[in-house]
């Protein structure tokens, strides 16, 4: 199963709780929605928290493959020079 799937359901699962928490709590309805509020409030700034995290992590696999390419690419155009040299010196 993929991580981030696991990390979204986890938090959507605590969110879900904390609501249905603070719902059954004996407290004003007034209280009770600030509470809700706060809650989803942070529940959005995880979120986005997690969501930051992800795409830092693809944009360093995405260098990461870049480089691989790069330095794949340098090989090849040296290999190429070396066969072309070969090539005039037969």
């Amino acid at each position: 199963m993929d991580t981030g799937k696991v990390v979204i359901g986890v938090l959507a699962g605590a969110a879900v709780g904390a609501i249905l928490g603070v719902l059954f709590a004996p407290a004003k309805g007034s209280d009770t929605r600030k509470k809700i509020s706060k809650k989803g409030e942070d529940f959005t700034d995880d979120l986005k928290e997690k969501f930051n995290e992800f795409l830092d992590s693809i944009s360093e696999k995405f260098e990461c493959a870049k480089e691989e390419v790069s330095d794949y690419k340098e090989k090849a155009t040296i290999n190429t020079e070396e066969d072309k040299k070969d090539a005039k010196a037969v």
